[in-house]
This record gives C-alpha cells, structure tokens and sequence, in this order.
C-alpha cells in the first residue's frame, strides 16, 4: 500500500479540513522525508495549516481518514 502526503488546513470556526493533496509514494522513508520537507516550508507560524503522511489503499480512502474527526486525547488518566 502507498504512503500519501497532504496539505491539511483545519477552519477553526466549524472544525472542517481542506485537504490538498501533494504526492504518492511508495516507500515509507522517502514519503517521510518528503513530510518533513514540507513542514519545514511552512513553518510552525500556522497552526491550523500542516503536512500530513497516511497509509492507505487509495487517495479516496486516504482523504476520508485524513478528514474523520479524532478524538481528544486525554494525558495523565487511565
């Protein structure tokens, strides 16, 4: 299964993501580095703006994990 790269841009105002995406790659190190890469581009001035990697069969499936909601981590309780 391929690795997938997006631009993920979170609306703060109603919580939605804008997906865009970047490439495909096979091999897990090269789509890291390509992660790595462009974050590194953007910079951490945005918060709701960031590269995202996912593992999935195809850009449809990789679009609709990127774009379920997660839940809140919580830290410190078990």
């Amino acid at each position: 299964m391929p690795y997938f790269v997006y631009f993920v841009t979170v609306n703060p105002a109603n919580n939605t993501k804008k997906l865009e995406y970047v490439d495909k790659l096979d091999s897990y190190k090269e789509a890291r580095e390509l992660a790595r890469t462009k974050r590194a581009e953007i910079g951490g001035a945005n918060v709701n703006h960031d590269c995202r990697l996912i593992f999935a069969k195809t850009q449809p499936e990789a679009e609709k994990l990127l774009s379920a909601p997660r839940e809140e981590r919580i830290i410190g309780e078990d």
